[in-house]
């Protein structure tokens, strides 16, 4: 049973587009591993942006400074 674990920021993604990731990741193992998309589990985890960092900086702060 595979399992995919995607991550992302917490920055108004619509169910639309989480659907799109959900769909693309099953086909993705469907496609390049043979994986049964039946028992290929996806789960999406929004993170604040206060609590995700890059270069010593949250996503917060590089977003106010225009990054």
């Amino acid at each position: 049973m595979p399992y995919v674990n995607i991550k992302i920021t917490n920055e108004n993604v619509t169910q639309e587009k989480k659907a799109l990731l959900i769909k693309g990741a099953t086909q993705l193992l469907v496609d390049v591993l043979g994986k049964n998309p039946n028992t290929t589990v996806v789960v999406i985890d929004e993170v604040n942006t206060d609590n995700w960092g890059i270069a010593g900086e949250t996503i917060t702060v590089r977003r106010k400074n225009g990054q």
